[in-house]
């Protein structure tokens, strides 16, 4: 069976047997929202999701009216970390928005895109194209990460996007991308999406970049370390980035 059809499978199982539980999740954040912070409930943002293609990405409001004006690529001042995340104390953030950031529920929304099929359960965070050619400019591998389907959580969220540096960050989704297009387990995405849920519900640490390598190895079937590999996990060293 072909891995898109395996993981297209997974997805649509996972979707329709948790649903009752993130179908009222979602009916109560959205009344919730609209109650608190009023209209719009819904942000819809054009970001990249699986090789050249792009798609307009929904989650739940969860910054002021008009955030994404202040706060993007071309606003924000390059600094160390290419990726753009934004820290959660910012006040941006609606007091219900980062509510809902804690709890990982802005992106309950794409639940629902995932049942259409234009995101995975498992897979790498979509990105706005700005993003994208800011990472191109010193990581040539960046496009790597897309060559899987995009996805509502993954291990960079496991770990913690803040604690990683871009190399590292970069080096891990490209691994996973590797392993879904050569060996896909259906094992690897339903694990993923276990840890998801207990650390969201603070049974379980957030993993460490060691653990998501070895975590990887037990799938990657080859353990192919290419020259990109390598130089990536040098530069997650030489930025600091402890994996232990």
């Amino acid at each position: 069976m072909k891995t898109s059809i395996k993981k297209r499978i997974f997805d649509l199982v996972f979707c329709f047997a948790s649903a009752p539980v993130w179908l009222t999740s979602l009916i109560v954040c959205a009344i919730v929202q609209l109650l608190f912070e009023g209209r719009p409930v819904f942000y819809a943002s054009l970001r990249r999701i699986h090789g050249t293609r792009q798609a307009r990405v929904l989650k739940f409001r969860a910054m002021v009216r008009d955030a994404d004006k202040i706060y993007n690529r071309v606003a924000v001042p390059v600094s160390k970390q290419r990726f753009l995340n934004t820290p959660i104390d910012s006040p941006l953030y609606t007091p219900i928005g980062r509510i809902f950031e804690r709890c990982q529920f802005t992106e309950l929304p794409q639940m629902l895109q995932v049942i259409t099929g234009t995101l995975s359960i498992v897979g790498n965070r979509p990105l706005p194209e700005d993003v994208i050619s800011s990472l191109k400019e010193i990581y040539p591998n960046t496009e790597e990460r897309f060559d899987s389907p995009a996805g509502l959580t993954g291990l960079a969220q496991i770990i913690g996007r803040d604690i990683l540096s871009d190399a590292a960050r970069l080096e891990i989704e490209a691994r996973y991308c590797h392993i879904v297009n050569c060996h896909y387990s259906l094992s690897m995405d339903f694990q993923i999406v276990l840890f998801t849920v207990l650390i969201i519900l603070r049974c379980k640490k957030a993993l460490t970049v060691e653990y998501a390598h070895r975590f990887l190895d037990r799938f990657d079937q080859k353990k192919v370390t290419s020259p990109v590999t390598r130089r990536n996990r040098l530069n997650a060293a030489t930025e600091g980035i402890q994996s232990e």
